[in-house]
């Protein structure tokens, strides 16, 4: 039977979460000392690995053979955990289950010790959903629990839960994922999967997820079953049901160029293929608030959406002031608001694009506003400046007779580099070498070098070289990060214990020889199939 792929690939341990390092080494360094608390309470947004570390929590303090804070998912424990059969681990929904007498009930049960594993573990979600006697019921246990019971309890609205729960919990924050590192786990998915991800459209669901991995997983398994070829960001917009990054900018294009017609027209061909209107809207609203950010603060290129390319925006910029910005802003806001109140989306949506398209037609403040920022713009960047008359043209200088010009100097030799020596290479030098990457790198990076036989890197050395074959794409991105081929090479020259060089190459593709490591990173013009590190 078919398995959704965020439960397919949902984190076994510690070291597979991702984003949320802070968390999960702590938990890990509890898990060594044995200094694990009574009670935890997990709050982040959704997706973001509340309830995954929770299992994985669940599973650690109970497993028979752990290794490093992470449980091992092979003994009996971690099986029976894994399965859903351990009666002494119990994932309750607050959702369902909130009322005292829930409670009182598990209060009861939790007094006795557990049968099959060391620690009874109650992992409690959206526990914000608890009433306020349930509350009151769960606070003396939680307080002063037995030894061999465990509270971990999860939500995503931190200010809902009672601040006496609070003080008695150990509380982890989970952040929202960065785009990047959604980006990189979804292609990692998809090489596992065999599926053709475009790195534009990985991004672009990285940016739809707002930082939630389940939302991004979720997508790209939607995304897959309505896609028989390469998966790129047309056939995304296509398959949510988004305007598209495209259209997107052309409509904002139109609207700056005070063009109805053509805005109207871009409106009603997205509403005809079945684009939902709120979501269109949203996502002119966050282009304007990306040009705002581009109009007032110059340096926060970095805090931009995505939902328009850097380029797209810099075409955008100059059609807009910041009064005009945020008039828009908020036209867009209240027409999106009012969607869930109104008669007519498609009529309130068009009206507003009209008022973006026409600041005259309004005679409030804040469109006179928008108008006299709009003409001080241009009174700033010159734009009614009077031309100025063409320089007369200049008598042309004669040319000189061609063997009157010096003869150009050929260029220097490049001296030769002297061959590498092959030294001989111990049996096991690669396992030995990703034993040591797993634990210099930090993930995804570290989690791309493996002894399998489909590892998206495999290496071999070769005398004083070490070859790097690359099999995946989304490999190569993670291999251009800072540091991360400067690392490999320190611990492959620590390992064999003389200079490593470290090339680069995909399948069937010769290796570049006579390139030394630190041509390896700025050369890269003249060999295609070696990689830039910035």
């Amino acid at each position: 039977m078919y398995q959704a792929l965020y439960r397919k690939y949902r984190p076994q341990t510690f070291d597979d979460v991702v984003g949320q390092l802070a968390v999960t080494q702590t938990l890990k360094n509890q898990l060594i000392n044995n200094r694990l608390s009574h009670a935890y309470l997990f709050t982040g947004t959704r997706g973001t690995g509340k309830t995954t570390c929770a299992k994985i929590l669940a599973k650690a303090v109970n497993c028979e053979h752990p290794v490093d804070g992470n449980p091992c998912n092979c003994c009996a424990a971690c099986k029976s955990i894994d399965s859903g059969a351990c009666m002494d681990v119990l994932e309750i929904d607050a959702a369902s289950n909130n009322g005292v007498d829930n409670v009182r009930s598990l209060r009861d049960d939790a007094v006795y010790t557990p049968a099959e594993v060391r620690k009874r573990v109650y992992i409690i979600d959206e526990v914000h959903m608890l009433s306020i006697s349930a509350f009151n019921a769960l606070l003396k246990i939680i307080e002063e629990p037995p030894e061999h019971l465990l509270f971990i309890l999860a939500t995503t609205e931190l200010h809902k839960v009672p601040a006496t729960i609070l003080s008695r919990c150990q509380r982890f924050s989970f952040r929202r994922i960065l785009p990047e590192d959604i980006a990189d786990r979804l292609n990692y998915i998809a090489y596992r999967e065999s599926i053709t991800l475009e790195p534009d459209a990985a991004a672009y669901l990285a940016r739809l997820a707002d930082g939630g991995m389940r939302d991004a997983v979720s997508l790209l398994d939607q995304c897959a079953s309505a896609t028989v070829g390469p998966i790129d960001t047309d056939q995304v917009c296509k398959t949510l049901g988004l305007a598209g990054t495209r259209k997107t900018a052309e409509l904002m294009q139109a609207i700056g160029n005070h063009d109805s017609a053509r805005t109207l027209a871009i409106f009603n061909q997205q509403y005809a293929e079945g684009k939902d209107l709120a979501a269109m809207l949203d996502e002119l609203c966050t282009v304007a608030r990306d040009l705002l950010i581009m109009r007032t603060a110059s340096k926060g290129v970095s805090l931009i959406s995505g939902v328009c390319t850097e380029k797209e925006l810099q075409n955008l910029l100059p059609l807009f002031s910041p009064g005009e910005l945020l008039r828009m802003t908020r036209l867009l806001r209240d027409a999106a608001a009012g969607f869930n109140t109104s008669a007519n989306r498609r009529i309130d949506a068009e009206l507003c694009l009209i008022w973006l398209c026409e600041p005259e037609a309004v005679l409030d403040a804040e469109s006179l506003n928008a108008r006299l920022s709009r003409l001080e713009t241009k009174i700033a960047a010159g734009s009614f400046v009077a031309t100025q008359t063409a320089p007369a043209p200049q008598p042309e200088e004669e040319e000189a007779p061609p063997w009157d010009e010096e003869e150009p100097a050929p260029p220097p030799a490049m001296p030769e580099e002297p061959p590498v020596s092959a030294e001989p290479v111990p049996d096991g030098a690669w396992p030995e070498l990703v034993r040591r990457l797993k634990t210099a790198l930090k993930p995804p990076a570290s989690g791309m070098f493996a002894v399998a036989e489909n590892a998206p890197i495999q290496g071999a050395f070769r005398g004083n070289e070490l070859c790097l074959t690359i099999f995946a794409d989304f490999a190569e991105s993670l291999l251009k990060r800072p540091n991360v081929l400067q690392t490999v090479a320190e611990c492959a020259s620590a390992q064999m214990g003389r200079p490593i060089q470290v090339k680069l190459m995909r399948p069937g593709q010769e290796r570049q020889n006579g390139e030394n490591f630190d041509r390896l990173l700025s050369r890269t013009s003249e060999h295609p199939d070696i990689f830039e590190v910035k």
